[in-house]
């Protein structure tokens, strides 16, 4: 079953929202046939901690200020700032620092799923300019 209008939704505007705060590698992935709690995982890195915690706060704030406001049901990691997760129920956002992001690899372990595009907008108004 492919992700729902509301999943969808909420991966696009966390993924900007990271991208917005010069988050790396930034990937949505539908793991909704594997994983029956969650339709998607949204992905990405930064390269230290404080940057971790600007990017969490910043798709925190972004989902809240979505017409249908998201907040977040768990939230994990945020203390020591290498790996925040935020569990939306619709989705689950991973931020983790770049070296966590490798040596876990969650792109690898659910490489089996359909990916879902993202393109960050700013990349497409440099392109139009």
């Amino acid at each position: 079953m492919p992700v729902s209008e509301r999943a969808l939704e909420l991966a696009m505007a966390a993924a900007q929202a990271a991208a917005d705060k010069k988050a790396q590698d930034i990937v949505v992935i539908d793991v909704g046939d594997q994983l029956y709690i969650t339709d998607a995982f949204v992905i990405a890195s930064a390269s230290n901690e404080r940057q971790v915690t600007s990017i969490v706060d910043a798709v925190e704030e972004a989902l809240l200020n979505l017409p249908e406001k998201a907040k977040p049901v768990r939230r994990e990691g945020e203390r020591q700032g290498r790996w925040v997760l935020l569990d939306y129920v619709d989705i689950v956002v991973h931020i983790q620092h770049a070296e966590e992001r490798e040596f876990y690899a969650l792109d690898k372990l659910w490489k089996d799923c359909p990916m879902i595009p993202f393109v960050d907008r700013d990349m497409v108004d440099a392109e139009a300019s």
